[in-house]
């Protein structure tokens, strides 16, 4: 008989048939078979390009084209030795770039994986956060807003659960689930209520669902047939690369063919002009740019990443540059994400709570009016009376209810291993900060056999979050807390000195009063309540009359990095911003911390904003740094003003909620530690450890590779205007061709491919973070670049043209012999001038002349290969060169080391110049 569909059966025949249990899930060993048995949970997808056909690709290019060609020919009219050569050097050319894009591939592959989306899984009776695609069938996924579900599982327990199943059903409005629904065989997909199906979002609520079919078992892999590996665009940077690439073609074909005609006009031999111009060509176009600039974002991505920082948007390193506003959230990104209880109020009465962090070393003590501590051993110096014992013990006992009614409103898991000293938590930070603090008074955790009936999660909206037990005695409590405002109007009673009474004005002021105090000590506030109630089922759920308990007062401290991060921003041109839903005297007394606000400063609320114009925001955003209080919508208003204003805004988040700003922004951020899978797929580039100072490192880093992507094409570009200027002028001066084929074939290959990659790892210049941010609409060549980089190949062409002539005309060295001088100055020269090009402002010994290893490897490598094949009659020969003794060494030398050397003059007077007279 064929089984069943899961919605058709009960939850807990769907727990059978799968041998998982609710509470456990499955143990890690059973997991791993299932793992092999069924695979991964992913969907197939086309097979990537080969590498055999990747590594053909590299020769498909006009210029590479063309080579091949002149080989062809040289070959045909018995001129082997060029044809072999010039072969062998397009060869080693593509193998270069193939390797190059390779290593960037497997480079961008291994962040793909750091980037897999998440899943919250039951393991070990434990909850475990694990890659989506080790999601197996059995696994018991824990469910909540934002999420992405992982795969097609079976509802065994819900909360409010309203999942959008637009990208499966069509259906554009969130579909309501219930575990309870056992369905007919022949239910409709959308109509399945009871069912998640994979590629599906969390809108609300929450639940807890058994894996029933995961990769292309799933309903999403039915139809996985249909869809297309989409290729992938390239990036902003590269678009510009490939059109100056173009540009450069036609600007060098143009001056390759004068030479192409002064050199046949003049008499030379046709093979020997027409490869010649063709090795010119090659030598003048940087066929290699796009590797290069390919394998410098891969590196920079793969450094990036191990700074905690995963870029999943190539054109977001370019932009990253750019920023000159962060807009950050607080909680977890300026501060540790670890809440500590540090206060709590009840009515008139105020409780301190020693320690930090999720430490349960402390303890909960009553306070004098003065501040300091109320304790037995203080009663008994004081000679207290026996009523102020009374009040005592009385007020220890409602602050541990008000404890245990915090520890009881709760999702979060925490345990304190003394022997590792270190706390194991899951769940939402504020949560876990209540069961902490419970810990530190007696009797307030202490475990009760209750059974959980229902819950009304947490919302934006509503602000609070509420839970129904049964208690031993069967009576039934609702627990809750949330906002105070939100708290104290569902109240309508409170409890003080063991007295349950009406809540009157005073109170309600009293309450008042006490969260503004916590608030203006930075403290965020949280009221708790519950009402024990025998009525029936319909009334628990309701979250009104309740009799309020009191105010939590907690604290999350900035990171001791953060404050450090703003300072470089502010440095930097960068302007941070605070968004945050906290309250505003608690955002604006961590922003004084950190100097995000001055002490003038007032933070703006967000119905201060929803009464506020869209164009008088835009006129006075950028008077504002902190925002509290604020919604989804008044976060998309705030980056919207700031980018009309002219800003490259960067935004934080982690929640649902947070996602359309995150996707508005010029780079959307979000945490890859509590951010939803919802945010995550909005953003550009996601922080694997939540930390403002990660943000900071990132523009850094991307600042560095812009930086490094200029360094080594002004290097390219410079060699090889040298080369077309030496061959040009020498053609109009009317001398033999200067360079063979073969040798300018030879200087490309090694000095476009090792100095430009190590320029390309250049690290990053310590002054980099104080300079103003880029302009995004900044030129990638502009005309100052375009007109150095011309000076520079200009002054290398030179050095290399009066070598030549000295020999060729003075000192009759014959023209091979002057031909072999200008090769190798020429090369040498280049290699050099590498050094110049690591910073266009700071001279080498400022860098530091060994900061950069793989130049100097690179350099050293080259200088000994270059001195090699000369040295050695047969590659000489290959090379259409001559042996050359010492003295022409260092006379090549000599000359190789003068535009270096000039350059660096240069930087040395007319920036020290300005340092002098700033």
């Amino acid at each position: 008989m064929e089984e069943r569909p899961a919605y058709a059966v009960a939850a807990s025949d769907v727990l059978q048939r799968l041998q998982s249990d609710v509470e456990v899930g499955l143990r890690d060993e059973e997991a791993a078979i299932r793992l092999r048995q069924f695979g991964e949970n992913r969907l197939a997808v086309a097979a990537g390009t080969p590498r055999w056909k990747r590594l053909l690709s590299q020769f498909q290019s006009l210029i590479i084209g063309l080579l091949l060609v002149s080989a062809a020919i040289a070959g045909m009219l018995g001129e082997w030795i060029d044809a072999i050569v010039i072969f062998a050097i397009v060869v080693i050319n593509g193998i270069l770039g193939f390797l190059q894009e390779d290593r960037a591939e497997k480079a961008i592959e291994s962040l793909r994986k750091m980037s897999a989306p998440k899943a919250k899984v039951r393991r070990n009776g434990s909850l475990q956060t694990i890659r989506a695609d080790h999601v197996v069938q059995g696994d018991i996924l824990e469910l909540e807003a934002g999420d992405h579900v992982a795969a097609d599982a079976r509802i065994i327990t819900s909360y409010g659960l309203q999942v959008s199943e637009a990208s499966l059903t069509g259906e554009s409005q969130p579909s309501e689930k219930s575990s309870a629904a056992v369905l007919p065989d022949e239910t409709g997909l959308g109509d399945r209520r009871n069912m998640v199906y994979s590629g599906t979002i969390v809108i609300g609520g929450k639940a807890r669902a058994v894996v029933t079919a995961t990769g292309m078992a799933t309903e999403l892999g039915s139809i996985a047939g249909m869809l297309q590996q989409t290729e992938v665009e390239p990036t902003p940077l590269q678009r510009r690369l490939a059109e100056l690439g173009r540009v450069m073609v036609g600007a060098c074909l143009a001056i390759v063919s004068v030479i192409f005609i002064l050199q046949w006009w003049r008499g030379g031999e046709l093979i020997e002009v027409f490869l010649t111009s063709v090795s010119l060509a090659v030598a003048a176009v940087p066929e290699g740019l796009p590797a290069v600039v390919t394998i410098t974002l891969a590196i920079g991505l793969s450094r990036m990443a191990k700074k905690n920082a995963i870029i999943r948007k190539l054109p977001s390193v370019e932009t990253l540059g750019c920023i000159s506003v962060i807009c950050s959230d607080k909680t977890g990104t300026l501060t540790s994400n670890q809440m500590t209880v540090t206060e709590i109020r009840i009515a008139e009465t105020r409780f301190s709570v020693s320690g930090s962090g999720y430490s349960n070393l402390g303890r909960v003590v009553l306070e004098h009016l003065d501040g300091t501590c109320i304790d037995d051993a203080t009663e008994q110096r004081t000679g207290s009376s026996t009523s102020i014992q009374h009040r005592l013990e009385q007020s220890n006992a409602e602050m541990t209810w008000m404890l245990r009614v915090g520890a009881m409103c709760n999702n979060a898991q925490w345990s304190w291993d003394e022997g590792k000293r270190q706390a194991d938590v899951q769940g939402d930070p504020t949560e876990v900060a209540l069961l902490v603090a419970a810990s530190k008074a007696p009797h307030a955790s202490a475990a009760l056999k209750v059974q959980m009936l229902h819950e009304n999660p947490f919302d934006s909206d509503r602000k609070m979050m509420s839970q129904v037990y049964r208690l031993p005695d069967e009576s039934i409590l609702l627990v809750a807390k949330g906002a105070p405002e939100v708290v104290l109007r569902q109240s309508s009673r409170i409890r003080e000195h063991g007295i349950e009474r009406e809540l009157e004005e005073g109170d309600r002021l009293q309450v008042q009063q006490n969260n503004s105090e916590m608030a203006e000590h930075a403290l965020r506030v949280l009221a708790l309540a519950c009402r024990s109630t025998t009525e029936n089922q319909n009334d628990w759920v309701a979250e009104d009359n309740l009799t309020f308990l009191g105010l939590v007062g907690m604290i999350d401290p900035p990171r001791p990095e953060a404050a450090d991060a703003v300072q470089r921003c502010f440095t930097a041109g960068v302007r941070p911003v605070m968004i945050t839903g906290d309250h505003p005297a608690t955002a604006l007394a961590v922003a004084k911390m950190l100097q995000i606000a001055d002490v003038g400063t007032q933070a703006i609320t967000g119905p201060q904003l929803e009464a506020m114009p869209d164009q008088e925001l835009t006129a006075h955003v950028e008077q504002f740094s902190v925002y509290a209080r604020v919604s989804a919508q008044h976060k998309l208003r705030v980056v919207n003003a700031l980018r009309s204003r002219g800003h490259v805004v960067a935004m934080t988040g982690d929640g649902v909620n947070d996602a359309p700003a995150v996707k508005a922004a010029d780079i959307g951020i979000v945490m890859g530690i509590t951010g939803t899978d919802v945010a995550k797929e909005s953003s550009d580039m996601i922080l694997t450890d939540d930390n403002f100072a990660t943000i900071v490192n990132a523009v850094e880093e991307g600042r560095g590779i812009y930086e490094n992507i200029q360094k080594f094409l002004h290097y390219l570009l410079a060699c090889n205007t040298s080369e077309v200027l030496f061959m040009f002028v020498g053609s109009l001066i009317g001398w033999p061709t200067p360079l063979l084929p073969i040798q300018i074939l030879w200087i490309n290959l090694i000095t476009d491919g090792i100095p430009a990659i190590s320029l390309a790892v250049e690290p990053i210049e310590k002054d980099l973070m104080s300079r103003p941010p880029r302009d995004s609409k900044e030129s990638f060549l502009p005309l100052q670049r375009i007109l150095k980089i011309a000076v520079h190949g200009s002054l290398m062409a030179c050095v290399a043209l009066v070598a030549f002539w000295l020999y060729y005309t003075y000192w009759e060295g014959g023209i091979e012999h002057s031909r072999t001088i200008a090769f190798c100055t020429i090369a040498l020269t280049q290699v050099f001038f590498s050094m110049g090009c690591r910073s266009f402002t700071k001279t080498m010994p400022q860098v530091g002349p060994l900061s950069n290893p793989s130049l100097v490897f690179a350099m050293l490598g080259t200088v000994a290969i270059q001195v090699a094949v000369i040295s050695m009659p047969w590659s000489a020969n290959l090379l259409g060169a001559v042996q050359i003794n010492l003295r022409d060494w260092m006379i090549v030398l000599g000359f190789a080391l003068i535009p270096v050397t000039i350059i660096e003059l240069t930087k040395l007077v007319y920036f020290g110049l300005r340092r002098t007279s700033s």
